[in-house]
């Protein structure tokens, strides 16, 4: 196994090269092309980092339904609990499992999604 580059520092390098290099220097058609990829790479590099967050999405899927399983498995029998009233939100824990696995994903989706930003950032002040 090699110890460097790391892959995050890796995707990084190559992000900024596409954004700071190639950008600039390409035809506009290119020049849009390259941002794309670049912003591809980068939710690659935010999915990478979310093993934690998907670990956590798991914990409080098993706790929720009192099983074990795959996470899409767990999320597919969360979704058809909820579809058939069997569960809700005075269930305890639903509404921070759905609340905390949204913000998770707006991190690795859409960190820059202005309602996003504010919600951390008043968790980071309240915290």
């Amino acid at each position: 196994m090699q110890d460097f580059p790391k892959p995050d520092a890796v995707l990084g390098a190559v992000i900024d090269w596409l954004r700071d290099v190639a950008v600039p220097n390409l035809p506009p058609h290119a020049a849009f092309e390259a941002k794309v990829a670049a912003n591809a790479l980068g939710l690659v590099a935010r999915a990478l980092d979310a093993g934690p967050a998907e670990t956590a999405e798991h914990a409080r899927l098993t706790a929720l339904l009192g099983r074990g399983g795959g996470i899409e498995d767990l999320t597919a029998a969360l979704s058809e609990r909820i579809r058939s009233g069997e569960i809700d939100l005075a269930t305890p824990g639903l509404a921070d499992h759905l609340w905390t696995t949204t913000l998770d994903k707006l991190a690795v989706d859409q960190p820059k999604f202005a309602p996003y930003r504010r919600v951390r950032t008043a968790e980071t002040q309240e915290g």
